[in-house]
């Protein structure tokens, strides 16, 4: 990257993110490569190292079976593979064996997930799964690294007879050592290992009574260390054969070495593959520490963070139990340059940093803590002017090197260059200081650069009313409690709250007064209007908040209205049904039982009871036909339903009930969802940005009424 000098980086406190960052790192390249970690010159290039983050993140809180990265670097053998008759250390083939396995499992786990990961998966490209080289590496050593007995018949061979010569050294000194016990010339001790040998501890009163080598004594001279005699041809023995061992151990290792040298590129690409997932991991773990997410990239110079935090302000707060209150900054080539006005202590730096360490972050390959949906693009050049930088040994005052330090704006400085300005024009006298910090902003502002500038002159703040792509903001103070609100809103300069704040701290109010009574009288006004300002913002986005909030719960209110309604009336219409049945019976019932009143039980006459039957018949006949009559409608209904409807041709005329494709720029439009009004500022295809009061947002077409 171009101009993206040391200065910056300290400014925004970029190495206390890349201490966090290698403190996440296992490897010493790794931790080299975070070391040395820039913003990147190629987009490209800063894309694919995002992309991979964002894939293992997804991993990562997918809960998915990712190997552990836990290896250590091949360095030290890739060097002394290739070296003529050179064997590695036990642990550096335990290294090599380790790393196959662990490079198997990520191919493995690649495999189970194909064309899912993709950025990730094309680090392996080179690599692939194997076992030629953990399978000679473990028939040489045991799971402990130990070379095994079998790693060859030799070996095996003079292992057996190390073991059976140390068996009969062990029964000679046992039997010395009783047999001495009994004569009271051993020390307390009895024995001890001098030169890897088992020897006696004798006291030196009867040293020259006992047979054997003498290896040694105290530093008193108390004790001699003897050797029995019987033991001394098989210690010479046991050397002889311990130096066959070491042989034949540097033979088979020197075989191994050469079977491994035939794999050495793989193991070159084990070294890459590992090292470089140890570098994508350390991001990814502070991407997950930080809540981080990867916000879209645009071609367009637009730049929309989202619910965005300075990293280090949330992690000192979290610390502390204190809360850090997310921001939202809009920026675009309508509106490329934001002035930042407001009391001191009131977060106007933050803010500025904010943004400032977010796009080093984000251009530097790492993930930024921001809502997902937040909008970004890259700058060529980002310079910062932020803090006292005095220098004794080279006699630079602070404003001196602010003016040193916008010499070089000025000369670099183009559209694609982000300039972060903290208390622009301080350090000299007000009047004259303010004055060329304002020609400054004219200059700054005619090369169409991209920046964040926090000030207290009010030329200042005058300045970016009058100039088109440039935006007030102030951070919000709250006039009641005269306490500092931390949150940043766009569209108005903010006053500085010189005496509120002074107030806050204890000073007297004859003092303030008398302070007052020393300034222009419109100044005061001014900055009373501003103070008035503010507190009426504040006021109507709180009413606009409960407004919204109001809205939703009348929503929410009439959305169960409308399934209570709905219910009862499903409950009606079945008790209607059985209410209707219930009277079919009861009619019928009350018929049959005036039959039953008529009939007659015991007469003389033979057809007393024939005109009852009748009538019993031709009550059954009518309800039977009415039976009949109600299914034959109600198949008729079906038939007709199941039909097929011929369709006629009409010239369709697209719907359009609000006069939505009337809405052009300069429309006084409304919502549908909550009936706010606004004027629209531009129109992109489907995406209509509308300015509602102080509010500026892009929403849908068929999502807006048009007014006129």
């Amino acid at each position: 990257m171009d101009l993206i000098d040391q200065q910056t980086l300290k400014d925004l406190e970029f190495p206390v993110i890349l201490s966090w960052l290698e403190s996440n790192a296992q490897g010493s390249t790794a931790k080299d490569r975070i070391s040395s970690l820039r913003p990147y010159s190629d987009k490209k290039t800063c894309i694919i190292e995002l992309n991979k983050v964002q894939e293992l993140k997804e991993i990562r809180v997918e809960g998915l079976p990712f190997p552990a990265l836990d290896f250590q670097e091949l360095t030290i053998e890739i060097k002394l593979l290739p070296i003529i008759n050179s064997v590695l250390s036990l642990e550096g083939y335990i290294r090599i064996a380790v790393a196959s396995e662990l490079c198997n499992r990520l191919c493995d786990f690649f495999s189970r997930n194909m064309s899912r990961f993709t950025v990730l998966e094309n680090i392996l490209a080179d690599v692939y799964s194997t076992n030629d080289i953990i399978d000679p590496i473990f028939k040489v050593f045991d799971p402990s690294g130990n070379v095994k007995d079998h790693a060859s018949d030799l070996l095996f061979e003079i292992r057996q007879k190390i073991q059976s010569v140390r068996i009969q050294i062990n029964k000679n000194f046992e039997k010395e050592l009783r047999r001495l016990e009994k004569e009271n010339v051993l020390g307390d001790t009895r024995e001890t290992f001098l030169n890897d040998r088992r020897v006696l501890t004798i006291l030196s009163t009867y040293k020259r009574k006992i047979s054997g080598n003498v290896v040694g004594s105290s530093k008193t001279g108390s004790l001699t260390f003897i050797e029995p005699e019987v033991n001394i041809p098989l210690n010479n023995e046991l050397e002889l054969l311990l130096d066959d061992e070491r042989k034949e151990i540097y033979r088979i290792l020197k075989k191994l070495n050469e079977t491994l040298l035939i794999h050495l590129p793989l193991i070159k690409e084990y070294q890459r593959l590992l090292t470089e997932f140890d570098f994508v991991n350390a991001k990814t773990r502070l991407a997950l520490q930080l809540n981080c997410s990867l916000p879209s990239i645009n071609q367009d110079r637009e730049l929309e963070l989202i619910a965005v935090y300075h990293p280090i302000l949330w992690k000192n707060n979290q610390n502390q139990g204190k809360v850090t209150y997310p921001q939202h900054i809009q920026m675009d080539k309508f509106s490329r340059m934001l002035v930042i006005s407001g009391p001191n202590a009131g977060g106007k730096s933050i803010t500025l940093k904010t943004v400032g360490i977010i796009q080093l972050m984000l251009q530097s390959g790492l993930l930024v803590p921001l809502h997902e949906n937040s909008r970004m693009f890259f700058f060529d050049k980002i310079l910062s002017d932020i803090g006292d930088n005095q220098s004794i040994e080279n006699e630079l005052s602070t404003y001196s090197y602010r003016l040193k330090r916008m010499k070089l704006f000025l000369e670099v400085s183009n559209k694609n260059t982000l300039l972060l300005l903290d208390e622009f024009g301080t350090g000299s006298d007000p009047d004259l200081g303010g004055a060329l910090a304002e020609v400054f902003f004219e200059e700054l502002y005619n090369r169409k650069s991209f920046g964040v500038i926090t000030t207290h002159y009010a030329n200042i703040k005058l300045k970016a009313n009058q100039l088109k792509n440039v935006v007030n903001g102030c951070m919000l103070f709250d006039t009641e409690t005269l306490e500092p609100l931390y949150k940043f809103s766009a569209g108005q300069p903010g006053s500085s709250f010189t005496f509120e704040v002074a107030q806050i701290n204890g000073i007297p109010i004859d003092i303030l007064d008398k302070a007052k009574l020393k300034l222009d009288d419109r100044k005061v006004k001014m900055d009373r209007l501003l103070s008035e300002l503010q507190k009426e913002k504040t006021y109507l986005e709180r009413l606009n908040k409960e407004h919204i909030e109001a809205q939703e719960i009348a929503q929410h209110a009439r959305n169960e209205f409308e399934d209570q309604k709905s219910k009862y009336e499903e409950k009606l219409k079945n008790l209607q049904l059985t209410t209707e049945r219930d009277n079919k019976y009861i009619i019928a019932g009350k018929k049959m039982l005036s039959f039953i009143d008529r009939y007659v039980y015991k007469s003389r006459k033979k057809d007393v009871n024939k005109p009852l039957f009748d009538d019993i018949q031709k009550y059954v006949a009518v309800e039977k036909a009415k039976i009949e009559e109600a299914k034959k409608i109600t198949q008729l209904k079906k038939s007709v339903q199941n039909k097929p409807i011929k369709k006629t041709k009409v010239s369709k005329q697209p719907s359009d009930p609000y006069n939505q494709m009337k809405i052009v720029e300069g429309s006084q439009v409304k919502l549908i969802s909550t009936k706010q009004s606004g004027t629209v500022k531009s129109v992109d295809g489907n995406q209509i940005t509308v300015v509602f009061g102080f509010m500026t947002m892009k929403v849908e077409r068929e999502k807006l009424i048009w007014i006129k």
